[in-house]
């Protein structure tokens, strides 16, 4: 496949007629797939009578190619059961932004988004969390050599000024704590925003996410591990408490610098996520961690195999 850069999408997608071909292109490399029925059957494309845009039921032009289902008989275009169904975001637009989203190793804040394609701050922010949802992992439990720590994320109470600190109670802190699983193998990630790193949840996450079954278990030497070891083949820990970074070939340095991108990149991007949709972000860097070693034309292909079945809406996204 063609090498993909922002100029190589500048000069293949010169109009929305031609964003709707070359996002098929990447959805769909053999042949279009029914949304609907899942048919692969030679579908009938509704060809406009132009060859280019057709009237839509208000009146409006559009170039949205349509097809229809051999055996369900139902419509379909490339947007349809995706991230993307349903927006009024030109597809010229979301092509580059999916890509940025790819490429920037440091993530793409709205802001950011707003400024480079015009598009209203809220629709910036939005199209940046459905991007996000399909970045969410729905894989098999992860096996081998596991490396598992937590994290929090949040303001310093200790940093903050004189007048917020003072409104604290004693000993409160918003940070928030999350857990992170690491593939020594496969350098794959997954996060999960938790409600506290006690042993009962930290084995509810590991369980939804682990197949314990000769795998082994790295982590810290704290007791929260203790009894999640037993579980495995075996459990290495390391002592940061006594200067231990590897022991005995455990370590959980890999953690350490997935959590190190992490908050560099959230403070330094974002400046401020709300625990609300922290797991979104947390999807975002899972993600780019775990597809590392791809250039961003591979990343770009595997993002796309997620898009389908991972609807947002807006209303889903904000507070009641």
């Amino acid at each position: 496949m063609e090498r993909i850069t922002v100029t190589h999408l500048i000069e293949r997608i010169p109009t929305e007629a031609a964003a709707y071909l070359y996002l098929e292109g990447l959805r769909w490399p053999d042949k279009p797939v029914c949304p609907h029925c899942g048919s692969i059957n030679d579908h009938y494309y509704l060809k406009p009578s132009n060859d280019v845009s057709r009237k839509t039921r208000t009146g409006n032009v559009s170039e949205r190619r349509v097809w229809k289902c051999k055996d369900c008989r139902r419509q379909f275009s490339v947007l349809t059961g995706t991230i993307f169904h349903g927006s009024k975001v030109p597809v010229r637009t979301w092509v580059f932004v999916f890509f940025e989203m790819c490429a920037n190793k440091n993530g793409l804040a709205a802001r950011e988004i707003e400024r480079r394609y015009g598009v209203h701050p809220k629709t910036a922010w939005f199209m940046a969390h459905r991007i996000r949802e399909a970045m969410k992992v729905r894989g098999a439990p992860m096996t081998g050599v596991i490396v598992a720590d937590e994290t929090y994320i949040g303001p310093d109470p200790t940093k903050m000024n004189a007048e917020r600190r003072a409104k604290r109670v004693a000993h409160h802190t918003d940070k928030q704590p999350v857990v992170s699983l690491i593939s020594a193998k496969t350098g794959e990630a997954r996060s999960q925003v938790v409600a506290n790193v006690r042993g009962a949840t930290l084995r509810k996450v590991i369980d939804e996410n682990v197949n314990k079954l000769g795998s082994v278990l790295y982590t810290d030497a704290g007791s929260q591990y203790t009894a999640l070891g037993r579980r495995f083949t075996s459990h290495g820990t390391v002592d940061h408490s006594a200067g231990q970074y590897v022991h005995n070939g455990a370590s959980t340095n890999k953690a350490e610098n997935y959590f190190s991108q992490l908050k560099r990149s959230l403070d330094g991007t974002h400046h401020h996520v709300s625990r609300e949709h922290l797991d979104r972000y947390l999807a975002e860097f899972d993600f780019r961690y775990s597809t590392c070693k791809m250039d961003d034309t591979e990343r770009m292909t595997r993002l796309m195999g997620q898009v389908p079945g991972r609807r947002l809406t807006y209303k889903g996204t904000t507070r009641p």
